[in-house]
């Protein structure tokens, strides 16, 4: 392996959606001979697209964020330090007794961002289908995971991830605060938690907030006002008739479809329909 790839397992990861996401990537500025300028990606997740694109060169400056601080400061930990996080992640094991005592350990007794980065990836690596779910109090309530032998220490991976976040700015918080100072010419990535496709299907637990349709309503117009001023920005979301309507006329809508391998129900995995918005 000789590029950074995702280090965490994520509902919605976009890993299976790559090919089509570079296929409707935004026509670039002729002006600056093909080059975004800044990317932006406030729902960073597990961050495939971001991973891909420092694979097929853009090493510009990138602003990646997500409400999720937890999240947000495991990736710092790994950019910053790193070798503190492969430390602190070989030293521990898999086993449901070793589980049960990190899931339960507050949150707020930690200080450093490597020490998020050990807990966030060794709860994401040993948890039930690599599923990350809190509840109202924001804890962390996901069931030990069941398998044969997971890795929960990926030396070499992190290591690239650590390369690949050089020339990263980090924000915690809404969407619109992380893509506040998009200009002219720069690309903003939005994946944000996606509008249900029924009743049981409903997930939004990665913050205690959620995301709610008004959320979607202020997602819409915000991408509308990049748009305005220049800004290439693409979305992701489910393919149902609410944001087909939420996007019609003035942008481009394209359906595509994804495998969906991590979901709290067996019977929401498989291929579902998606679009991609520009």
């Amino acid at each position: 392996m000789t590029a950074a790839v995702p280090f965490l397992k994520w509902a919605g990861g976009k890993r299976q959606l790559l090919p089509e996401l570079l296929k409707h990537l935004p026509l670039r500025d002729p002006a600056t001979r093909g080059a975004y300028g800044h990317y932006y990606e406030p729902f960073i997740g597990g961050g495939a697209f971001f991973f891909k694109l420092r694979e097929l060169g853009f090493n510009g400056a990138a602003t990646l964020g997500d409400d999720n601080e937890r999240l947000v400061r495991t990736y710092m930990g790994v950019r910053n330090d790193v070798e503190a996080v492969i430390e602190g992640l070989q030293g521990m094991a898999y086993n449901k007794r070793e589980f049960l005592e990190e899931r339960a350990r507050d949150w707020n007794t930690l200080v450093e961002d490597a020490d998020y980065a050990i807990r966030f990836i060794y709860l994401n690596r040993t948890c039930f289908n690599g599923l990350y779910r809190v509840n109202r109090k924001n804890e962390f309530n996901v069931p030990f995971g069941k398998y044969t032998n997971p890795t929960i220490c990926d030396a070499p991976g992190l290591r690239l991830v650590k390369a690949a976040l050089r020339k990263t700015t980090f924000k915690i918080g809404d969407f619109e605060k992380t893509v506040k100072g998009a200009e002219q010419g720069d690309l903003v990535y939005f994946d944000p938690p996606y509008v249900p496709v029924n009743k049981t299907s409903d997930f939004t637990g990665y913050t205690r907030n959620g995301f709610t349709y008004e959320d979607q309503e202020r997602l819409r117009d915000c991408s509308l006002a990049l748009k305005l001023r220049g800004v290439h920005v693409m979305l992701s979301n489910a393919d149902v008739p609410i944001v087909r309507k939420l996007y019609a006329n003035v942008f481009k809508i394209h359906a595509v479809s994804a495998r969906r391998n991590i979901n709290s129900k067996g019977s929401s995995r498989g291929v579902v329909g998606e679009v991609i918005i520009t």
